[in-house]
């Protein structure tokens, strides 16, 4: 590993999450505090996706204090899907953490992710994601992320009972590989699956929101996530076997 590369970068998306930046470094800080000396296990990318409030001031704030978090910031809103590929093609570690920016992914689950995604060796292709146990959304929010969990798990047979959960390990140079669209965060597991990764699925603990509000939109979502699912499908028929994660002679 080259000098003063991170073991992991922290990649979080945020949008009008002020309240939470603070807390929410903390914990992450805390968290992966004892893999190295703060600094040189990991770093924190916060990635503004043109926020209101003062998100983009909290995380400023956050860097005064602590010099391995950085701050991407979106003139305007792009989306979640583009806020975390920005956040990761500025990474500077060859694995990379996701995790939502409202606080309601547990920081406290991430060593136990990582420890897993590096149990086979650093160099493994892997994917680690979290299960949202005992949910703290909405009764609503609830049965539509059931109902379109258990569509896309029929339709493109991830085993992936909770995609909607941010709390992520995989490499870096890995998701770089994929086609990019607008909802690609959701679809990871049948994607990495498709390029020869394993795919681990392990409970996580599921927290309420403090600060703001939620940013679903269960109809419109409903709508753009039939159209991904079909163009995923439609991905998966038409990649060459060769590409499946084998080697091309």
């Amino acid at each position: 590993m080259p000098e003063n590369e991170p073991l992991v970068s922290v990649v979080i998306p945020m949008l009008d999450e002020s309240g939470n930046v603070l807390p929410l470094i903390e914990e992450i800080s805390a968290a992966l505090g004892a893999y190295a000396p703060v600094g040189q296990a990991f770093e924190i990318i916060c990635v503004d996706d043109g926020s209101a409030d003062a998100t983009v001031q909290e995380i400023q704030q956050a860097q005064a204090k602590t010099p391995h978090i950085r701050l991407i910031s979106h003139p305007k809103r792009l989306g979640m899907s583009a806020a975390i590929r920005n956040g990761i093609r500025r990474a500077r570690a060859k694995w990379i953490l996701t995790i939502d920016g409202d606080r309601q992914n547990d920081p406290a689950d991430a060593p136990r992710l990582l420890d897993l995604a590096w149990m086979k060796g650093r160099e493994q292709k892997m994917l680690v994601a979290g299960i949202r146990v005992n949910r703290r959304d909405t009764a609503g929010k609830r049965l539509a992320s059931r109902f379109a969990n258990k569509i896309r798990k029929a339709l493109l047979n991830d085993n992936c009972p909770d995609t909607g959960c941010s709390l992520k390990v995989f490499p870096r140079d890995s998701y770089l590989e994929l086609p990019f669209f607008n909802g690609l965060h959701r679809f990871m597991p049948a994607l990495l699956k498709l390029y020869g990764h394993e795919c681990v699925f392990t409970p996580v603990n599921d927290r309420p929101r403090q600060h703001g509000m939620s940013k679903s939109d269960f109809l419109g979502r409903a709508v753009r996530g039939t159209y991904d699912l079909l163009g995923v499908i439609w991905l998966i028929r038409h990649t060459p076997e060769a590409e499946r994660g084998k080697e091309i002679l």
